[in-house]
């Protein structure tokens, strides 16, 4: 494609500059990470996609302070979540926990046994319902760094904390996880 920018620090600047088409590839690119970290704060669809529509609307007129060459994606989720978290505060919502699947299926991937699906979608289902237990900042954590697949480093500028904290936060929060795991389990 002629004209096709390169990178996305090229459709920030360009974004920056007033152009709205490049603004909105850079919604098309994050939109679905936006949406999963709105819901890992809402646990509602409907307040996710609000939420993450709100957070894009907030950051193209934020862009003038957004730190040329920064990395886009960790500023953006920490606006999606900061709006999230207004959104759940406001309405006071404790909606129970029905993820989107955390994960597609990659093209070209054997397709599971009709047992190994109904097996996977039980652990999957175990695992969702026990991270709907942790406290916020322990779904927040695990959501970015194994769900979002953000780096610890991504995962760090989305927290608003150190790299370090980050993986103490990580340690701390698995094991949890895993007694929230054993918990259901044993009763």
């Amino acid at each position: 494609m002629v004209g096709r920018p390169r990178n996305e620090d090229e459709l920030v600047e360009r974004a920056r500059a007033g152009d709205l088409r490049a603004y909105e590839e850079l919604v098309r690119h994050h939109q679905e990470v936006a949406f999963r970290t709105a819901y890992v704060i809402t646990r509602s669809a409907a307040d996710a996609e609000e939420a993450a529509q709100d957070a894009f609307v907030k950051a193209h007129a934020a862009l003038g302070r957004f730190r040329a060459g920064a990395p886009l994606r960790p500023w953006l989720l920490r606006i999606v979540a900061n709006e999230a978290r207004n959104r759940r505060r406001a309405a006071g919502a404790r909606a129970g926990l029905a993820w989107r699947a955390a994960r597609e299926r990659s093209p070209g991937e054997a397709a599971p046994s009709p047992e190994g699906a109904l097996l996977a979608g039980e652990a999957r289902g175990d695992l969702l319902a026990a991270l709907g237990r942790l406290p916020e900042r322990d779904r927040l954590v695990l959501s970015y760094r194994y769900l979002l697949d953000l780096s610890e480093a991504e995962t760090a500028a989305a927290m608003g904390c150190r790299p370090g904290t980050v993986k103490s936060r990580l340690s701390r929060a698995l094991e949890r996880m895993r007694a929230a795991l054993e918990d259901e389990s044993d009763g």
